[in-house]
């Protein structure tokens, strides 16, 4: 595969995955599906999803070489405690701007559930990213995470949406 076509399929294939995850939530939820959300996790998909973790992939190729010392360790510890946070709030607030909400309201809700995004992405995806960072390799593991994608899209919309119901 080229790299113009994985540059065209990683973003479609994100932002299918987002679509479905987003649908998937509300389907579950048992509500009625509303386009809103469904269009911010497609856009996000996109943009973001594959783009960002794809260049992340590589600098931490190269921060943490496999002749090093420790280069799992190392790169587990920087992507769990620098990438993860600052993608979580990044994620946070993006969807809900391409929601429609304007400022206020995106930082409130990235207020409310930053802590419990972040703490169950610790909690669950950890395990996956060692998977990720240890057998798969570097060009496949934006692939492998958008697998995983599916159903941590699914827990964020959800708690987005018991987030909007509270308000």
């Amino acid at each position: 595969m080229s790299t113009i076509e994985t540059k065209v399929r990683v973003p479609l294939t994100c932002c299918v995955i987002g679509c479905a995850g987003s649908i998937a939530s509300q389907v579950v939820a048992g509500e009625k599906l509303k386009l809103d959300p469904i269009f911010a996790y497609g856009l996000y998909g996109l943009i973001f999803g594959g783009t960002i973790p794809h260049y992340v992939y590589e600098v931490i190729e190269r921060l943490f070489p496999y002749d090093s010392a420790f280069p799992l360790a190392k790169k587990l510890i920087f992507e769990r405690l620098i990438v993860a946070p600052f993608m979580q709030a990044f994620s946070l607030y993006t969807l809900a701007r391409f929601e429609g909400k304007n400022h206020k309201a995106a930082v409130k809700q990235l207020y409310t559930l930053y802590m419990t995004v972040l703490e169950a992405n610790w909690k669950w995806l950890t395990l996956f990213q060692v998977i990720n960072m240890a057998f798969i390799p570097p060009m496949l593991r934006v692939l492998f995470m958008n697998a995983v994608g599916l159903g941590w899209a699914m827990f964020v919309a959800s708690k987005r949406r018991q987030s909007q119901k509270k308000e």
